[in-house]
């Protein structure tokens, strides 16, 4: 992505690699020999998922899905060991004909914070970790991984504040230098429709974009009732990952990062300042830190808005899509899901409005322009087909600072509606906020990062009240 037409963001930008080697966290990993090159077609990947909930278990069951030579899923690791126990059971049902591609027997299967470790053991230099983990862990297991010489698929967010994304995208460069190939789950960027879209846009076809707008409006998410006898809280907040911010950046960063990316990447930029409304309204008796509405603005280095909205209520309108507006016609980025996309081209600026599978496309319609050919490709199974396939190849690839700067943006939002402060790419990059900067150093039975009040509550977001830091 081209975010250079901002001559400051790009100046902060290269200040920032330039002084990426000084990072403690990265300077330790040289001199890490390069990875064992899997020749096209021949060579057995093996596969070690770090992270067994319902993503993590889906993008392991991606893996396997591969068809460009053998490879196999040899070690998981988790600190719950029911959820590890459910991955596997689920993973050898879905892929009972192919049983010889899951080879995870007890001891290989590792329970507790260190347990990214003994997975990755189990692995040798060109193999694939994936790391499926609340984000907060990210950049620990990454900085491992790159020690072992692996491959990575990581999910998204990569980060979720200032000081983790710096850390992730010197990383990022320290990755590239040992030729390791890396994906990050947003999958939306291999989606053939909407790289069509992008090249359609970049030809002119609805003019210069002028507006975006984007909608997540659900039911709920990111709950957490009071903790339950017989678990330490550290272990309930993770258990109820999106319910606090230092986990996952709370429901604005993993539920709302998708769409906030794919416009950026129809835009061809990053935002350079965004600013936000959001509100608690009832949220019962529920300990988390989100709230219940966020409005975001955010602006594009030539003026051009993106309007983001996102609610997390039940009984109310829902709506998941995403538009452009540009000067001679309009499109749709993402009709009702992440898959499929559906994405069309309209004369004009009237988009019908697509709701549910009950509401039908009318490609009858005259101010219908284009639309991409349906059924389309689950592009959750594309990214792991261009990953595989680029290490096969030897290709590079490597998507950890547009991970991280997605990451960044969505951050920025989340921020500008916590603080009720516009907030800049540059302030957000900047910011000293780290919302767990022990967690490398967990334990089982330690304390978490985040601790009850007096209140007998977490600590929530004041707009106003507090402007500097998010809590």
């Amino acid at each position: 992505m081209n975010a250079s037409s901002s001559p400051a963001l790009a100046l902060s930008r290269r200040d920032f690699i330039k002084q990426s080697g000084q990072v403690a966290a990265v300077s330790a990993l040289a001199g890490v020999a390069l990875p064992h090159v899997h020749a096209a077609g021949s060579d057995l990947i093996r596969v070690a998922l770090v992270g067994c909930g319902g993503r993590g278990t889906g993008a392991a069951g991606q893996a396997l899905s591969t068809t460009s030579g053998p490879i196999t899923l040899v070690a998981m690791a988790d600190v719950f060991p029911a959820k590890l126990k459910a991955s596997l059971e689920r993973l050898t049902k879905q892929h009972a004909q192919q049983t010889a591609r899951i080879e995870v027997p007890a001891e290989r299967q590792f329970i507790g914070f260190d347990g990214y470790k003994g997975a990755m053991e189990c692995l040798k230099p060109g193999d694939v970790v994936i790391l499926a983990t609340p984000p907060a862990f990210r950049w620990v297991m990454f900085q491992h991984a790159i020690a072992k010489g692996l491959h990575v698929f990581m999910e998204k967010p990569v980060s979720v504040d200032g000081p983790t994304t710096r850390r992730m995208i010197a990383l990022g460069e320290k990755a590239k230098e040992k030729s390791l190939k890396v994906g990050v789950g947003l999958m939306v960027r291999h989606c053939e429709g909407r790289k069509e879209l992008y090249q359609r846009i970049r030809k002119g076809e609805i003019g210069e974009i002028v507006s975006m707008r984007a909608y997540r409006m659900g039911s709920g998410g990111g709950t957490a009732p009071p903790k339950p006898e017989g678990i330490s809280e550290l272990m309930y907040q993770i258990s109820k990952f999106h319910a606090f911010l230092w986990l996952s950046g709370g429901v604005f960063s993993d539920y709302y990062i998708h769409q906030i990316d794919e416009c950026s990447w129809m835009k061809d930029a990053w935002p350079v300042e965004a600013m936000a409304t959001g509100g608690r309204h009832y949220r019962g008796d529920s300990l988390d830190q989100n709230f219940d509405t966020y409005s975001v603005q955010y602006t594009y280095p030539d003026g051009a808005k993106l309007y983001y909205e996102g609610r997390n209520m039940p009984g109310v309108h829902n709506e998941f899509a995403s538009y452009a507006h540009g000067t001679k016609g309009s499109a749709v980025i993402t009709t009702r899901s992440h898959h499929p996309g559906q994405v069309r081209i309209y004369n004009g600026q009237k988009v019908p409005r697509i709701l549910t599978a009950k509401d039908a496309i009318d490609l009858a319609d005259k101010n219908l322009r284009w639309a991409f050919p349906q059924p389309e490709m689950n592009p959750q199974q594309l990214e792991w087909d261009n990953l595989v396939a680029a290490i096969r190849q030897d290709r590079p690839y490597n998507e950890v600072k547009r991970g991280a700067e997605a990451s960044l943006v969505a951050s920025m939002g989340r921020m500008a509606a916590h603080t009720g402060q516009i907030i800049t790419f540059d302030q957000m990059l900047n910011c000293e906020h780290e919302f767990a900067p022990g967690v490398d150093t967990l334990t089982m039975d330690g304390p978490s990062p985040l601790q009850l009040g007096p209140d007998g509550k977490y600590p929530v977001p004041r707009p106003g009240v507090e402007s500097k830091r998010e809590y």
